[in-house]
């Protein structure tokens, strides 16, 4: 058995390093939410990519601050994001089977998203510049091989953030902005 003494300070001993583990708890969570959504958004831009591919059409990656569907609003620096095709004749109408899929960000994530409004993809996978995708939004592929579309990713409570850069050739990573690219920082930017 113990005495109530030795419980107490046993508490107290437990309630100490539980109040120094909390803060490093809460940068990490923010860190772990951040990266989530740079994994998400790295992935969904692979899809638009694939389904250009797969389906001989372009497709676009669409941020938007409405739910995901077919005929969103687009928006720069929206806070979701969609995939669909476009119509690959003049004349056709998208329908449901162009929709490919949307994400919404939990609010509780607090992460916020700073890119283009759509960004399209041509049937070899490449971004493209397209002034007639019936969005309301025009795609704008990158100005050069070395000059990447990019979509940044921050989150509350961290200073870290995230870049989803697109380069013309086709080629999405995920980087972290505060490092340069080397040998011994691949994850840079």
């Amino acid at each position: 058995g113990l005495s109530l003494i030795e419980l107490l300070i046993t508490f107290s001993l437990m309630a100490l390093l539980l109040t120094a583990a909390v803060p490093p708890l809460g940068a990490w969570l923010a860190k772990a939410k951040l990266r989530s959504a740079g994994e998400q958004l790295l992935n969904s831009l692979r899809l638009a990519q694939s389904e250009a591919l797969r389906r001989n059409r372009q497709t676009v990656l669409v941020l938007t601050n409405a739910e995901p569907a077919l005929t969103a609003t687009p928006a720069a620096n929206g806070s979701r994001w969609f995939v669909r095709a476009l119509p690959a004749l003049t004349g056709e109408t998208a329908d449901a089977s162009h929709y490919v899929q949307g994400v919404t960000l939990s609010t509780a994530s607090a992460v916020t998203l700073t890119g283009p409004a759509v960004l399209c993809f041509n049937s070899q996978g490449r971004p493209v510049t397209n002034s007639s995708t019936g969005l309301g939004s025009n795609c704008t592929a990158p100005a050069s091989a070395t000059s990447p579309t990019t979509y940044d990713i921050a989150a509350a409570n961290t200073s870290s953030t995230l870049r989803v850069q697109v380069f013309l050739g086709g080629q999405i990573r995920l980087c972290d902005p505060a490092r340069s690219v080397s040998s011994t920082a691949p994850d840079g930017c």
